[in-house]
């Protein structure tokens, strides 16, 4: 898993028939303070994430065992919305 922050959403009219219907947003993963710290990916927002939030995201196989998106052609799935990031007993992210 990573840590990722969403910083926007992609729109495509067009696509494969099985991505109907799925929500995909832009991320970019971030470190425990939400600074950012490598590459953007489209992910597949199995949980109802939206811009500014810190999320949990997975690629490559990983990306297809979710309910939403199992036997569909993803590779970076949002699995989780963080509320807090504790490190060392200091809280370095809270969920505003």
């Amino acid at each position: 898993m990573v840590l990722g922050k969403v910083i926007g959403t992609l729109v495509a009219s067009r696509k494969e028939p099985t991505l109907d219907g799925l929500k995909l947003l832009v991320v970019r993963a971030c470190d425990v303070d939400g600074t950012p710290t490598g590459a953007v990916a489209v992910a597949v927002d199995a949980v109802g994430a939206g811009i500014g939030e810190v999320v949990l995201y997975c690629a490559g196989s990983s990306a297809r065992q979710t309910t939403v998106t199992q036997n569909r052609p993803v590779d970076a799935t949002i699995m989780a919305i963080v509320d807090t990031i504790a490190v060392g007993g200091e809280n370095r992210y809270v969920k505003d």
